[in-house]
């Protein structure tokens, strides 16, 4: 017998969305063929991919924001020339040398309160 229109209205949102999860948990494991994996050979390849996905928005959060910077850059100096890269480039230089003697001081008072001390 085909199931009345009232039964299939009356299940409830948290139902259906398990059921929409369901399907989608059975599409993918059948695109990838993952319903012939044993359960041992399921959870090696699930861990491969969380691991690969992992790193992948690792990589993206640490390293897409300096990426896009770096764009942005080559296109403002390709549409405004040598101006204004220049005086980033000089800025950049002078902070870092002074940044490197900063460090370069304090490490030279760790070194010599070590050498006090030993």
């Amino acid at each position: 017998m085909a199931p009345s229109k009232e039964s299939s209205s009356s299940t409830s949102p948290l139902e259906k969305f398990s059921k929409w999860i369901q399907l989608k948990i059975y599409q993918f494991e059948v695109t990838l063929a993952l319903y012939m994996f044993t359960p041992t050979e399921k959870v090696v390849f699930y861990s491969i991919l969380f691991l690969i996905s992992s790193l992948t928005v690792i990589a993206m959060v640490l390293y897409f924001p300096q990426h896009v910077s770096f764009i942005v850059g080559r296109a403002w100096f390709y549409m405004h020339g040598d101006v204004s890269a220049e005086g980033a480039v000089r800025a950049a230089l002078t902070g870092s040398s002074a940044t490197a003697a900063a460090v370069a001081g304090k490490a030279a008072e760790a070194t010599a309160t070590v050498v006090r001390e030993l």
